[in-house]
């Protein structure tokens, strides 16, 4: 069931994610050649309890039954998703790196009264942004510039009437024209009263019946993420179990923000 988000709710959606926005941009502002991941994760933790919220992903429930480690995803190089900013990894040379997080917002207490929340204690923004360490040559950059353009490309598209089918082809085609590939076996979702809601988000075209092609409405929040690779599009999971990496080896981007549709188009919720 696509849940729609009332005007009340997206007030406090926005609030969360412009805290959400503050908080990576600061860790964002850490990372350098020699920083470790363990360091990014405690700032976050620390500022996420000062705003008045936590963490998303640190304790959720993966498929295998195993909690996630990390209120970070700190993936890095050819690592698409998933990777835990936990046991730490130090920042090299020419390192990307992509930080995922996610965030419940407000926590009540026993001052509040849940009455102004949603069942769950808070609602729930995501975002993600991927970051250079060093110097890299001018094709990963390009790969980096390119799947933030196809974010935004994606984003242009969310209005009333439009489909989900219009955002994955305009990601899609933004990707494939600078000769990169667009991952397929993960995709975005709708976020908000939960951290993974209906619908799923492709970032490429709906030619079969494997996504529902929903007609966008006034109210829905969905996250928009497209993961690229320099290479070729399938991935695998790693060793850990968690980091899903680019099964050639290649390097992979990753952007997010969590959006919402509004009456005359889209307001981006993740941003400061």
């Amino acid at each position: 069931m696509i849940r729609i988000k009332t005007k009340e709710e997206l007030i406090i959606i926005r609030n969360g994610g412009r805290k959400l926005a503050t908080i990576l941009n600061e860790v964002i502002k850490m990372v350098a050649i020699g920083v470790n991941t363990v360091d990014l994760e405690a700032h976050a933790l620390l500022r996420m309890k000062e705003e008045g919220g936590k963490p998303a992903f640190k304790g959720y429930l993966m498929p295998d039954g195993r909690a996630f480690p990390s209120a970070l995803i700190t993936c890095l190089n050819n690592e698409v998703v998933h990777a835990p900013a936990v046991p730490g990894r130090i920042l090299k040379d020419g390192d990307i790196i992509k930080i995922d997080v996610g965030f419940i917002y407000p926590v009540p207490n026993e001052a509040n009264t849940r009455n102004n929340y949603h069942e769950s204690g808070g609602y729930f923004t995501d975002m993600s942004k991927t970051v250079i360490v060093g110097q890299v040559d001018e094709k990963v950059q390009k790969l980096v510039d390119t799947t933030k353009e196809s974010l935004y490309a994606g984003v242009d598209r969310v209005k009333p009437g439009n489909t989900l089918n219009d955002i994955g082809t305009a990601i899609q085609k933004h990707v494939e024209m600078r000769g990169f590939s667009v991952v397929r076996e993960l995709v975005g979702h709708g976020v908000g009263h939960e951290l993974h809601e209906a619908p799923q988000v492709p970032h490429y075209a709906i030619k079969g019946m494997e996504f529902r092609n929903v007609k966008l409405k006034s109210g829905m929040v969905i996250a928009i993420e497209p993961m690229v690779n320099i290479g070729d599009w399938p991935v695998k999971t790693g060793a850990n179990g968690f980091t899903i990496e680019t099964k050639d080896g290649s390097l992979s981007a990753h952007f997010e923000h969590s959006v919402a549709v509004t009456d005359d188009g889209f307001l981006i919720l993740t941003e400061v």
